[in-house]
């Protein structure tokens, strides 16, 4: 199987500030990871609705390490 037919996996990445999170999402959809950061920040802050801290602690666990 070459490259352009493997499918990119959603991993937690290594360049990580907390747990590497953002940072992971940032990889899988080909972005800056401080792009990710701050828009996620700005999301939290500004919408009420929006549980950022919580959402945050539930992709810790759901989304595995790289190398898993």
């Amino acid at each position: 199987m070459n490259a352009s037919n493997e499918k990119k996996r959603l991993t937690r990445s290594n360049d990580r500030m907390i747990a590497g999170v953002l940072a992971g999402i940032a990889e899988h959809l080909d972005l800056d990871p401080t792009i990710v950061r701050v828009a996620y920040v700005l999301l939290s802050i500004f919408s009420a609705g929006f549980p950022g801290l919580l959402v945050y602690i539930i992709l810790w666990i759901v989304i595995p390490e790289k190398g898993y």
